[in-house]
């Protein structure tokens, strides 16, 4: 996948769980997990826009593209 989600990494320099984040923005924490584990196929803008305000985060520091052409398949 050439998009990377790294809600794990924010999560961590927070010093937030994921389920604190899922209350905080009313997101099941399966659906939480969907996303944080690079699963979900989509994500919204207001759902992106709740996680980057409760993590004081850019989105860019939540996804990240990976140029797959770049990488070295062995």
């Amino acid at each position: 996948m050439a998009i990377i989600v790294n809600l794990d990494v924010m999560l961590a320099k927070r010093k937030m769980s994921s389920g604190e984040l899922a209350s905080r923005i009313g997101l099941t924490q399966a659906n939480l997990s969907i996303l944080k584990t690079g699963k979900a196929k989509a994500v919204r803008f207001s759902t992106l826009s709740a996680i980057c305000k409760e993590l004081d985060c850019q989105p860019g520091d939540i996804l990240e593209f990976i140029d797959e052409r770049d990488e070295d398949f062995e």
